[in-house]
């Protein structure tokens, strides 16, 4: 099998029979409910058949699933923090300017995507760029915080910004 190819399915169906079960008892520990552990569990498997690696045997599976599923339990935390973010301030809109279930989704669907991209920014950039935007800082402010030049940070949320409009021109909302 080269570095490239993906899990044989056979190797995955062997592994999903023999593990599949602790896999769900694990997710399940972790998140306190079946439901997002049997979600999990089933991405954390999707992903094993896109993998570019193969178990051997004895605990290796295990060890990678558990990788694997780390990684996405992050990712639902991660997720639901944004949503119970969003959620909170939505609830202190006017009942008249609240958006509607379709809009909330769509924002939420927005927000996942430009979360994503701005983890892959480096760690000042994000932080400038969440001074800025959420915390309503003022760039000079930002400038003597970080102990950066205010060049530095007009340079860091050009970086941010566009990396933002990238994200929503590949997927808007």
């Amino acid at each position: 099998m080269s570095s490239t190819e993906s899990l044989p399915t056979d190797s995955v169906t062997r592994i999903y029979r023999e593990h599949h079960g602790w896999l769900s008892g694990w997710l399940r520990k972790k998140l306190g409910n079946s439901f997002d552990a049997a979600d999990l569990a089933h991405d954390t498997f999707v992903r094993l058949m896109a993998a570019r690696v193969r178990p051997s045997g004895g605990d290796e599976p295990r060890a990678l699933l558990t990788h694997i599923a780390k990684g996405l339990v992050v990712d639902h935390w991660r997720r639901r923090a944004l949503e119970d973010a969003y959620q909170a301030a939505a609830a202190q809109l006017p009942a008249r300017e609240a958006p509607s279930p379709e809009t909330r989704a769509l924002i939420l669907e927005t927000l996942y995507a430009i979360d994503a991209s701005l983890r892959t920014l480096p760690a000042r950039t994000r932080e400038i760029f969440l001074s800025s935007q959420f915390d309503g800082m003022a760039y000079a402010d930002i400038a003597r915080a970080q102990c950066v030049s205010l060049a530095t940070v007009k340079r860091h949320m050009q970086r941010a910004l566009t990396a933002c409009l990238i994200t929503y021109q590949a997927d808007p909302a």
